[in-house]
């Protein structure tokens, strides 16, 4: 982020922004003037809705940007789940995207990764549709 981002929260919402978590009790506008890492609370995915292979990478990117202080186990459980989603996956947009969204990871755009993982869903959901993925999600744990 280069410029300054203003963002409109409703009253209750969520915001967590370099590892915290701020709640609104009104309508607010916050306007960020400088780069931070930032996650919306519609787009926080709870650990049940993590059923299939993206949206468990997707919540392990989130745990990266959500929890500074579990930061490194949840980048070597991105590390140990990115071969293996990208055996998964026959899909060569799919497939170019994760090489990306590791990247992006990697180098710190952390927010960027998880709308570029967003970005996939509606794809990885017409695979499973299709029937030419198995619907089984990559299970991973910080032990393995």
């Amino acid at each position: 982020m280069k410029n300054t981002l203003k963002i409109t929260l409703k009253a209750n919402e969520k915001i967590y922004i370099n590892g915290a978590v701020l709640k609104v009790d009104r309508k607010v506008s916050l306007e960020l003037l400088n780069d931070v890492q930032f996650l919306l609370e519609t787009h926080v995915l709870q650990p049940e809705a993590a059923n299939t292979p993206l949206k468990q990478l997707y919540f392990i990117v989130q745990i990266i940007l959500m929890n500074p202080q579990g930061a490194s186990e949840a980048r070597e459980m991105l590390r140990k789940s990115m071969p293996l989603l990208l055996a998964t996956f026959s899909d060569e947009h799919i497939l170019a995207m994760l090489k990306n969204i590791d990247r992006m990871v990697n180098e710190g755009d952390v927010f960027e990764a998880l709308k570029a993982l967003r970005g996939l869903f509606p794809r990885e959901a017409a695979i499973l549709e299709s029937g030419a993925m198995q619907p089984s999600p990559l299970v991973l744990t910080a032990a393995e």
